[in-house]
């Protein structure tokens, strides 16, 4: 159960990046709905809880350390070839936002130059990766659960001290601007869209494990404490939407309301978060393309680290309007291979056929 937990708090760590622990993702995709909100909580938790559980398990039942052949073998030749690609372009691109938040983090809450966060994060990145596998899935693990706290902390608080009724908050939360049409699509959207920010890194964590029933454990705690984070902090910004329902980070606002102190903490914990993400995207970004350790796979993370690092001054808010919308509906062809691949590989003794001519 230890190793499951840890596996499931490091899944946590991957997903909950900039946007999410920020609050604007769950501000755009949850509490814009108003009370409905919940119910595309809800949703994304249980889907999240089943995708979860059987990415780690396809990952430790070909012990690989990649996402290629898992996706390959799931998918075949050509649809494999497009989720393959998807993947890669998320884990880039998302790793550009990471560094992107932690600049707009410190400008934001210290009144820093961005370029201070940026540079501060690409750095911490590079050294990190530099780690083994099993010593970056720790460090991932270790910020989670204050995390877990704070947006515990913070839900509790706004829905104590929260003036009005629910009922006249909807209004209000259906006024903030919307990444997506309506609730349904919203959940399904932003559940696909972190499956494939987390596909990757999830499979690689499962591939270290060989006891497949305690890796899809492992996913299935992961899956299920991010859907009540998610949940958690949509009633947080839900029951103060009329005070932070502006701000370009609604959970900080709201720490930063009920006390200073507070709000430097949780700008820690958002910087640690931010880390997490960066870290597993480069990390499986580069894992794609070279063996973990070698030569060539350092200088490849010294290298996207640099590019990541000069792409990101596009600025994170416009950088998450264009980029996580598109990843959204293009990682529908990975939710789908995956619950494929969950109804058609069943039981102990079902092997996931390796692809015969992997491309690479």
């Amino acid at each position: 159960m230890k190793n499951s937990i840890k596996m499931g708090s490091a899944f946590i760590g991957i997903i909950v990046g900039a946007g999410f622990a920020s609050g604007q993702e769950i501000l755009q995709y949850f509490t814009s709905f108003g009370a409905m909100g919940i119910a595309a909580a809800i949703l994304a938790t249980v889907l999240f809880t089943y995708l979860g559980m059987n990415l780690t398990l396809l990952g430790s039942r070909m012990q690989t350390t990649s996402h290629k052949e898992v996706v390959y073998g799931i998918s075949g030749k050509v649809v494999g070839r497009i989720v393959d690609y998807i993947i890669i372009f998320t884990l880039f691109g998302v790793g550009v936002v990471m560094i992107a938040g932690a600049g707009s983090l410190v400008s934001q809450q210290f009144g820093l130059p961005s370029i201070i966060g940026s540079t501060l994060m690409t750095v911490l990145v590079i050294i990190t990766i530099m780690l083994n596998v099993e010593k970056v899935i720790a460090i991932i693990g270790s910020i989670t659960p204050f995390l877990v706290l704070m947006v515990i902390v913070l839900a509790v608080y706004s829905i104590v001290s929260m003036d009005g009724s629910f009922a006249s908050l909807d209004s209000i939360a259906k006024e903030q601007a919307s990444a997506l049409p309506n609730w349904f699509i919203s959940a399904i959207n932003y559940v696909s869209f972190n499956i494939a920010v987390g596909a990757s890194m999830a499979i690689v964590m499962g591939g270290t494990e060989k006891d497949e029933k305690v890796a899809a454990r492992g996913g299935l705690i992961g899956g299920l404490g991010l859907g009540i984070l998610i949940i958690l902090s949509h009633l947080a910004i839900f029951s103060r939407v009329d005070v932070v329902g502006s701000a370009e980070m609604p959970m900080l606002q709201i720490a930063n309301d009920i006390s200073p102190l507070l709000g430097i903490f949780m700008s820690v914990i958002l910087f640690g978060m931010i880390f997490n993400t960066a870290v597993s995207m480069v990390f499986a970004f580069a894992a794609r393309f070279y063996t973990f350790g070698t030569a060539k796979f350092r200088i490849f993370v010294i290298l996207t680290g640099i590019i990541s690092y000069v792409l990101s001054f596009v600025g994170f808010t416009k950088l998450v309007s264009m980029f996580y919308p598109v990843v959204g509906y293009l990682g529908l062809f990975l939710v789908g291979a995956i619950i494929v691949a969950a109804f058609r590989y069943k039981g102990k003794d079902a092997k996931v056929p390796l692809p015969s001519n992997n491309p690479s």
